[in-house]
């Protein structure tokens, strides 16, 4: 590969939490493809992680992957450490990792809404803090909504709770890290065919979902790796935003 056709971004080292599935995985091969290490975070699937590492690294790509709880400060300060000692630091952190339980909030079961506020919530600001202190100038933090916040759909309400705080977040952080060359944005995906959505809906759902957004499809995760790859790489001037990638249903 001559120097001319070097991938943009070489060089540039990024952490993607929830990285071993579904839209964290698409958004490791995107950044990969655009040149960066990555590191593949994970939380409980250790074999989908160095699966996807190793099919990068048999490509020619550079990842490893890395494991801790969002929520625990000293595990995700120990993947920092990891990230810096493989690859010489971290530019771009993308939070993905998140779960999701449903139900009306008049009956929601309080350890579920408890669970996800602390890997939704907490996660968020563990790894946005450790990000704020140790990505290089020039880098990128990235977290994830959800367009629920906007599309207001019943059984999502402790789900939104959570994603409308990582929406109230991020803007703060962006302003706090004036002077640091460092974007803070959140990507919030509409209907996108995972396995964390497809699951326990039934055809006719999917369907009518599908049908709702102008463009009459789901997303793909790869949909969601393109706007990632847009604010970790070339968005320079994009920074304290909400991007909506639902193909216009809000």
């Amino acid at each position: 590969m001559t120097a001319s056709h070097a991938p943009a971004y070489a060089g540039r080292v990024a952490l993607v939490t929830g990285g071993s599935g579904g839209i964290g995985a698409a958004v490791v091969q995107r950044l990969v493809a655009d040149g960066y290490s990555v590191g593949v975070h994970y939380a409980g699937h250790r074999p989908k992680a160095e699966a996807l590492v190793e099919s990068i690294t048999a490509s020619g790509g550079s990842a490893i992957a890395v494991s801790g709880d969002v929520a625990d400060e000293e595990a995700m300060g120990a993947v920092f450490d990891q990230l810096e000692e493989a690859f010489g630091g971290v530019d771009v952190v993308v939070n993905t990792a998140g779960i999701m339980t449903l139900s009306p909030i008049a009956t929601i079961d309080l350890d579920d809404l408890d669970r996800m506020y602390r890997t939704n919530v907490r996660g968020t600001f563990v790894v946005s803090q450790l990000a704020a202190t140790r990505i290089r100038s020039g880098g990128a933090i990235i977290n994830f909504s959800t367009t629920v916040t906007r599309t207001s759909f019943p059984t999502y309400g402790g789900y939104v709770a959570t994603k409308g705080a990582v929406e109230a977040i991020t803007p703060i952080l962006a302003r706090e890290l004036r002077g640091q060359d460092i974007t803070a944005n959140t990507v919030a995906p509409g209907p996108t065919s995972t396995p964390l959505f497809l699951d326990g809906k039934d055809e006719e759902t999917i369907n009518r979902l599908a049908a709702a957004p102008p463009l009459e499809r789901l997303g793909t995760p790869e949909d969601i790796a393109e706007s990632v790859a847009f604010l970790a790489g070339p968005a320079r001037w994009v920074n304290g935003q909400v991007l909506f990638a639902n193909g216009g249903l809000a």
